[in-house]
């Protein structure tokens, strides 16, 4: 079944977002700030509505997702409901990264005129969960047709004054962290872009490599925890690859970055699929993965406080030298592996 947009506003969005103003509860940012949705989806206004009082920064950040000119989409991996989680995942980690306390995501879904009701819903319904996830509550937008299924979104959040987070600011002497291990969205699409099945890694991880696409994490508790701690002196998620991570911090702070070899987190899959392809896995750990994880900077002592409150992994040291390496088990030093993430031209999806 197809209905035209009044139809599907009616019977699909306000059933997924009925009662959203009165039930969101107010977000507290520091001791005397607060936001409160006194309009969102449910109204179906021109736009959502906050009340603020207090002192406190507002983050907005804005990304388009390709809708289905993912290869993996277009592969048969990922379903619309997994386009509309991502989509949410991409815009909440940049708010993640600078700190921010989620308030609220806008997003914009566009559909060809073919598309079924039930695919429609499917794609709102996996926006609206991935929303909740991450204490994000979608408050509005835009639907309507277009040549194509497109998906943007902006997510806002909010910092206490001062609070937050930047790329610039890293200083010698400050270690370099990241949540978690990188790599795994981007072995999932070298392996599965081979189209050479190894039943070890099918069996045992090719659902966690799947995972880092259909329902990728962003780091929202971590970000906050960071911010809070108000002793990192940069962060920026790696959704553009942990290569091009450390060196846009790098630049940004004009500082050097070593890495050791020996404290980089490899998970087992990436491990898997690059004996699997022959690839190194470094490079793979390093390259255009697309995992939402946060690499930050902050003084030792900083870092073994942070530790206690959140997971993270020490994967360097910030230099005088305004030199990116990757200093090696034999004590060597070599450029970082792997190829940094570049925005390309529309046929080139990830």
């Amino acid at each position: 079944m197809k209905s035209d947009e009044p139809t599907r506003l009616t019977n699909v969005i306000m059933n997924l977002f009925r009662d959203q103003s009165s039930t969101t509860k107010p977000l507290t940012v520091g001791d005397t700030s607060s936001a409160d949705l006194i309009a969102g989806a449910d109204v179906q206004d021109d736009c959502a509505v906050y009340r603020l009082r207090g002192d406190q920064e507002l983050v907005v950040g804005s990304d388009y997702v390709r809708g289905p000119k993912f290869r993996l989409y277009e592969m048969g991996y990922l379903s619309e409901y997994n386009l509309g989680h991502y989509l949410v995942a991409a815009n909440v980690s940049d708010i993640a990264a600078m700190g921010a306390t989620p308030l609220g995501l806008l997003s914009v879904v566009r559909y060809p005129p073919d598309m079924s009701d039930d695919l429609f819903e499917s794609i709102m319904q996996g926006i609206k969960d991935a929303c909740e996830k991450f204490r994000c509550p979608n408050i509005g937008g835009d639907i309507g047709s277009a040549e194509r299924l497109i998906l943007s979104a902006s997510a806002l959040g909010v910092c206490t004054i001062g609070g937050t987070l930047y790329r610039r600011g890293a200083k010698p002497g400050d270690l370099m962290c990241i949540t978690a291990p990188t790599g795994l969205a981007g072995a999932a699409m070298e392996y599965l872009r081979a189209k050479r099945p190894s039943r070890t890694i099918d069996d045992l991880h090719l659902q966690t490599l799947l995972d880092s696409w259909r329902s990728p994490t962003a780091r929202v508790d971590e970000g906050i925890a960071l911010a809070a701690s108000g002793r990192v002196t940069s962060c920026q998620d790696t959704s553009d690859g942990l290569k091009a991570t450390i060196e846009c911090i790098a630049s940004a702070s004009e500082v050097g970055v070593t890495i050791f070899e020996d404290s980089l987190p490899v998970p087992e899959s990436v491990n898997e699929v690059a004996g699997h392809l022959g690839l190194d896995p470094l490079g793979l750990v390093f390259g255009d993965s697309v995992d939402f994880e946060l690499t930050f900077t902050a003084p030792a002592d900083a870092v073994d406080q942070l530790g206690e409150r959140i997971s993270l992994h020490v994967i360097g040291e910030v230099t005088e030298t305004c030199e990116v390496v990757l200093r090696r088990r034999n004590g060597s030093h070599s450029s970082l592996p792997g190829k940094a993430w570049r925005h390309a031209a529309e046929g080139a999806g990830r």
